[in-house]
């Protein structure tokens, strides 16, 4: 499945859109506590790493649920409250593209 952030993909015509499909995936649980400023950042990062991953994994579901071949126009986002959760979030648009 090709996935892009632009709105085309070139040498692909789109030939049908499917819909927009998205992907989240939170994590609740409050980050580990150091006064290493230098691991809390690194165990952040991590955790972000494997949030975002898991949320285009469920955005690629569900554009194989609607027979897409691909998702244009992807945009992330990515945000950590005061309390401590991250949520992850991928949103495109599904379409079938000629191959």
């Amino acid at each position: 499945m090709i996935l892009t952030t632009t709105n085309s993909i070139e040498g692909h015509p789109i030939i049908d859109y499917l819909g927009i499909v998205s992907g989240v995936s939170m994590n609740y649980q409050k980050g580990a506590m150091t006064f290493n400023m230098k691991k809390f950042y690194s165990a952040l990062s991590d955790e972000v790493k494997v949030l975002k991953e898991q949320a285009f994994q469920e955005l690629k579901q569900h554009a194989s649920e609607l027979k897409a071949n691909a998702v244009v126009g992807i945009s992330v986002d990515v945000e950590i409250s005061t309390s401590g959760s991250i949520t992850a979030s991928v949103t495109g648009t599904a379409v079938k593209v000629q191959v």
